[in-house]
């Protein structure tokens, strides 16, 4: 097992690689070119030059001593265009011009040495969250889902909510470019079936999986967040039975999951614990955090530890050490502690201490199974 750590680049980030090279246990950074919208080509000279950027140290760093280096294997994420989605042109790009230009970025990635490359199927928006900071009884604030605001909110009016919380930085799923589309968007899904989303999908997987068997590249699809339809809108990657058709739409091992457990377990009858245990041998990448249910629908993003919330942490990482598991792991969204609330607002979800604290829990839990007796 590898662990990870999201970062968003330079400059858009609160949080530094020199930070995080603190982390004990942090081996790879999960990164992306975060201003290439979904359906453009990643050109070979950025991805050289933010891999070499992730990987290499600066002089002033060697000049203090430092040594520690990442890796820049894993990618999260690259975007499907909406057209692949839906199987037709949408926002000026056919499907097949969509498609050839996501295997030219696979083909790109995996020269500069990239192994698991993170994206989703989810229509419109890859997730969604009443309050981007809402408080919790011990000081901190975190990520909120309140069903009744969703149950009687307009996609538009969570739109202008999202963009007036987010202190400037960009969320991934919610880019401006994106949204300035969402009344086409809207539209184009009408009558939309679930069948339809995964004919279109099987149609992606099949153009593209080739691509990625040829540059050693695996692709592992995050499930949706949260994990049931929303806003009329078919969601196909949501359930365990519907997790199992997805990877039945093609044989490939490169063709797997990023198997994110605090997403997955957003629906309470999902047992994440079981789910590791399943799919085990098609999970290339895995995020873990916990969350907390309420009876009335509600959910709240919680510390990493399994006694914060309803998601069994330790039982997953259990489940990973005893398998011996060889892909990659990272900490999730974490709460927003300390200063973070005060002077340094990271972006919603993505602060620098609870991800810390996450890590070593996770790392903890593993250490202890991993090399028990």
């Amino acid at each position: 097992m590898k662990m990870g750590f999201r970062w968003y680049g330079e400059g858009n980030d609160t949080v530094t690689l020199d930070q995080v090279r603190q982390i004990p246990g942090v081996e790879t950074i999960v990164w992306s070119l975060h201003h290439k919208q979904a359906g453009e080509v990643w050109e070979q000279e950025e991805i050289d030059a933010e891999v070499a950027r992730i990987t290499g140290l600066s002089d002033e760093a060697r000049a203090r001593g430092v040594t520690r280096t990442f890796d820049a294997e894993v990618v999260e994420s690259v975007n499907v265009h909406e057209s692949i989605k839906l199987g037709r042109t949408v926002l000026g790009l056919s499907r097949d011009e969509a498609i050839e230009n996501y295997v030219t970025t696979i083909r790109r990635l995996g020269r500069a040495g990239v192994k698991v490359v993170c994206y989703n199927f989810m229509p419109v928006f890859d997730w969604l969250r009443t309050d981007l900071w809402h408080p919790l009884p011990d000081g901190s604030t975190a990520l909120y889902y309140e069903k009744a605001v969703v149950d009687r909110m307009s996609p538009e009016s969570l739109i202008a909510d999202m963009e007036a919380n987010t202190h400037g930085l960009t969320l991934p799923g919610w880019e401006p470019e994106r949204l300035a589309s969402f009344q086409e968007l809207n539209a184009a899904y009408e009558g939309v079936t679930h069948e339809d989303m995964y004919a279109n999908y099987r149609y992606f997987l099949d153009a593209v999986v080739p691509a990625c068997e040829e540059a050693d590249v695996k692709l592992g699809v995050h499930p949706d967040d949260p994990p049931f339809d929303v806003f009329g809108w078919p969601r196909v990657v949501s359930s365990k039975e519907r997790l199992a058709r997805v990877l039945d739409l093609h044989p490939s091992p490169y063709h797997g999951l990023t198997l994110c457990l605090g997403s997955f377990s957003a629906n309470p009858e999902h047992d994440a614990v079981d789910a590791v245990r399943t799919f085990m041998d098609r999970i290339h990448f895995t995020h873990v955090r916990n969350i907390k249910h309420f009876d009335n629908g509600d959910f709240t993003e919680v510390g990493h530890r399994a006694a914060e919330g309803s998601v069994d942490t330790t039982g997953i990482m259990k489940a990973y050490a005893e398998a011996d598991y060889q892909g990659y792991v990272r900490p999730d969204h974490g709460r927003h502690l300390w200063d973070e609330n005060t002077t340094n607002k990271p972006r919603p979800g993505y602060g620098l201490y609870d991800r810390a604290l996450g890590i070593q829990y996770l790392l903890g839990a593993w250490d202890a199974f991993r090399y028990q007796g």
